[in-house]
């Protein structure tokens, strides 16, 4: 479990091919040393299981199916990164519960700057406008976002000066694909309403 409060900007120093997967080696000299093989850590918003420590790098697997569902495999060497580890017993909550499990991927479709706030459109597939709600809670590429506007299909965000400066979503473009976790809370809120019917 996480909360969508990124701790650092990490930078991808290797993606090696280890079919069917990959093994993904990401430098993070603010976390690593607090981190154990077996640990989760959100990468991009994506729970990932740590499986090698060297020094400020560490190591992760990712299978084909985390690989065909997220942006991780469009990584490369040089790549940057949103990090987290994951939340402890008695952490503070500052985001929103988010469990790393990627929904789905949205592409930028409109990118606003006025001076040093930005407002983003993103589109993605219905089914997951359809588990939002404005002023309601997103992670995108694993940052606790609050949704502004919400029309099928697509959403818009307003993203602070910080936000910009201390995670991957100020270098966006349009264009550019973001991995996606909808409010877990509102996948529990439409299975009951889907049940219902």
């Amino acid at each position: 479990m996480f909360t969508g409060i990124i701790q650092t900007l990490a930078t991808v120093v290797e993606v090696r091919v280890e079919a069917p997967g990959k093994r993904l080696r990401v430098c993070m000299p603010d976390v690593a040393a607090a981190v154990r093989i077996g640990d989760s850590v959100a990468v991009n918003g994506c729970c990932l299981t740590v499986v090698e420590i060297a020094g400020d790098t560490l190591a992760f697997e990712a299978g084909p199916e985390t690989l065909r569902l997220t942006n991780l495999g469009e990584l490369a060497r040089g790549s940057q990164v949103n990090v987290e580890t994951s939340l402890r017993l008695g952490d503070a909550l500052g985001g929103h519960f988010v469990t790393g499990h990627v929904d789905g991927v949205g592409t930028v479709a409109q990118r606003h700057d006025d001076g040093a706030w930005t407002t983003i459109w993103i589109a993605c597939a219905a089914e997951l406008t359809r588990q939002m709600a404005s002023k309601g809670s997103v992670a995108v590429d694993g940052v606790s976002l609050t949704l502004v506007d919400v029309e099928l299909g697509r959403f818009s965000l307003q993203l602070i000066p910080h936000t910009l400066a201390v995670t991957t979503l100020g270098r966006r473009q349009v264009g550019d694909r973001v991995n996606l976790e909808t409010d877990l809370l509102a996948k529990y809120v439409g299975r009951l309403v889907d049940g219902e019917r």
